[in-house]
C-alpha cells in the first residue's frame, strides 16, 4: 500500500509539474472542466491521498502530500522557505508548521531531541529520520514517506528529493527514527 501511495504521490508530482501540451479538442479551463489529462490525474490523486488517509490517517497523508509539493526545491544552508530554499532541518520545520500547525525546533539534532524515539520497524509516513552526514549525530533529517524511503534537503547544489533509507550511504549513516507527538508539540501561533 505505501508503495503505491509513494509512486502515485511521486508520478503525480512530475505530472502535474509538466502537464502535456493541450490538444485542441481539450476542453478550455475557462469552462469550469480541466483539461481530459489534468483532470485525471488529479482524480487519481484525490482518490490514493483518500485511500492513504483512510490507511495512515490524515495527518500522516497531509504531511507526506505537503512535502512532495517541494519535490525539486533548492538546497539552501538556513533555507526556511520554498521560495528562498531549505536545509533539512528548515524543509522539516516548514512542513510540519504548514501542515499541522506545529513549531518544531530549528537545528536537526534539536529536532531529534524534541521527538520521541521510535524503532526503525516501527517507521510510519510523516516521521522523522536522522542521520549523521556530518561525523556528528543527528547531523541530518528528512521525513519518512513509507517504504524505506525519505524526503529530504540534501546538501548544496542538490534539490529536495526522495532517496531510499536501505541505499549503503544512507544506511550507514542512520542515526534514528523518531515520531512528533502532534498533541504535546508547541502549535505556530495564529496567522491573521
Amino acid at each position: 500500500m505505501r508503495v503505491l501511495i509513494l509512486s502515485l504521490l511521486l508520478y503525480s508530482s512530475a505530472a502535474l509539474a509538466e502537464p502535456p501540451q493541450a490538444s485542441p479538442t481539450d476542453t478550455p479551463l475557462s469552462t469550469g472542466e480541466a483539461p481530459g489529462f489534468i483532470g485525471r490525474v488529479g482524480e487519481r490523486l484525490t482518490n490514493q491521498l483518500q485511500l492513504a488517509r483512510d490507511t495512515v490517517g490524515d495527518t500522516a497523508s497531509d504531511l507526506v502530500a505537503h512535502a512532495m509539493g517541494f519535490l525539486g526545491v533548492p538546497y539552501r544552508r538556513g533555507g526556511n522557505s520554498a521560495e528562498t530554499g531549505f536545509d533539512c532541518s528548515g524543509f522539516v520545520r516548514n512542513v510540519y508548521e504548514q501542515t499541522v500547525g506545529l513549531v518544531l525546533p530549528r537545528r536537526a539534532n534539536e529536532q531529534a531531541q524534541a521527538t520521541q524515539t521510535i524503532d526503525r520497524e516501527d517507521l510510519q509516513p510523516g516521521d522523522l529520520v536522522f542521520f549523521n552526514t556530518m561525523r556528528r549525530a543527528f547531523s541530518h533529517v528528512g521525513i519518512y514517506v513509507g517504504d524505506g524511503k525519505f524526503i529530504h534537503a540534501p546538501r548544496s547544489g542538490a534539490r529536495v528529493r526522495v532517496e531510499d533509507m536501505r541505499e549503503a550511504y544512507w544506511r550507514k549513516r542512520f542515526n534514528g527514527a523518531r515520531r512528533v507527538a502532534v498533541s504535546e508539540a508547541p502549535t505556530a501561533p495564529a496567522r491573521p
